[in-house]
């Protein structure tokens, strides 16, 4: 079944919007860069995990890359990020190191989660990012509960909670929705539709046959749709949801198209039955974020096509580096495994201690 383009975009007026217009070069080819980290390190990860040197799943997020870049470059200090088991791409674009999260695909005791938490599992709380999760939806209510948190403490932020379109299907996200809503919580989540949930269209599995994103309006909830392929869209439309967050201290629902190249995980064997080689070598071809962004800096005289290739031969370098620590670190030992349970017993305080919380400040 073919998929339609439900968002066509309007370049020029996104690129002049609010907070695009004031880009500089540097940080436009910074985008393109982040954009690139992203995809080849998982053309990286979908090698080793080809040659058995990695155990688990592997959802690959190929295909995706504007949206994590797009979103996450909106952060401020106060803004935080939790999303579900296709987490690579968010991870590298909060800013975790490439060479731990290579180690922890690989299951090695120098990874994120120290080699415990594999694919669907990386953490960096330093940088207000809480993680993939495995369980469907299952991080929905978790990022209520950050923005919970932000509000409680009055601190003017938000909470970003990436979903997939299968996720939205869930009771827990509903049940989230009704809380956003009825306590007022700066959570923005944001539904990366890339078509086919598992393996299953939305025409297939919706009963709402616009837009997933609509469904807020049952809990009164503001929404709006953004196109995947286009940067400067992603940008500016999360950061409508953003400034309401921080502002008004409002919940948001964002959907934006976009597409996997790859199946639902690396091993899903019908990756190519529920839909055409046709359609997906479409997608690289016509709707590539990377491609298509290159193709604008290009336009606007911010890089050169010399230019771009040299940064993407740093960055496959760089991979190659992360890939090379990764095979050459040392799996946890075996005493490790009681640690990383519970950090409050790790760090020894006195809730670790005693069993008891108190909370306050």
């Amino acid at each position: 079944m073919s998929v339609k383009k439900k968002t066509p975009s309007a370049p020029a007026d996104f690129a002049a919007s609010e907070i695009n217009a004031s880009l500089t070069p540097a940080e436009k080819i910074g985008f393109f860069v982040a954009m690139l980290r992203i995809r080849r390190f998982e053309q990286t990860a979908l090698k080793y995990y080809n040659q058995g040197k990695m155990g688990g799943f592997l959802h690959l997020y190929i295909g995706q890359e504007s949206v994590a870049v797009g979103t996450i470059s909106l952060m401020g200090k106060d803004d935080h990020v939790i999303t579900a088991y296709r987490d690579h791409g968010h991870a590298l674009a909060v800013g975790m190191d490439m060479k731990a999260c290579m180690a922890e695909l690989l299951g090695k005791g120098t990874g994120c989660s120290h080699g415990k938490g594999g694919s669907m599992h990386f953490f960096a709380p330093e940088k207000n990012y809480w993680g993939g999760h495995g369980i469907v939806a299952g991080q929905t209510p978790l990022g209520l509960g950050l923005a919970y948190g932000l509000k409680y403490k009055g601190l003017k932020g938000c909470c970003l909670c990436f979903l997939g379109d299968g996720a939205v299907n869930q009771g827990a996200f509903h049940e989230s929705l009704n809380l956003a809503a009825l306590w007022k919580l700066p959570v923005i989540y944001v539904i990366e539709n890339n078509q086919y949930s598992m393996g299953t269209s939305m025409e297939r599995s919706s009963a709402m046959k616009n837009f997933l994103a609509e469904r807020a309006e049952g809990y009164g909830i503001a929404w709006d749709v953004a196109n995947g392929e286009d940067l400067y869209e992603v940008r500016a439309k999360t950061w409508n949801a953003i400034k309401r967050a921080h502002d008004e201290c409002l919940p948001f629902v964002i959907e934006v198209d976009t597409y996997r190249y790859y199946g639902h995980s690396v091993a899903d064997a019908n990756a190519k039955k529920y839909r055409s080689a046709e359609e997906i070598e479409s997608y690289k071809t016509h709707h590539d974020p990377i491609r298509l962004w290159r193709a604008r800096l290009v336009n606007e005289g911010v890089l050169t096509e010399e230019a771009a290739d040299e940064l993407d031969a740093k960055v496959k370098e760089e991979t190659s580096v992360a890939g090379q620590f990764a095979i050459e670190s040392d799996p946890p030992v075996p005493e490790s495994i009681f640690e990383d349970v519970y950090w409050e017993v790790d760090n020894q305080t006195e809730a670790g201690q005693t069993g008891r919380h108190f909370f306050g400040d």
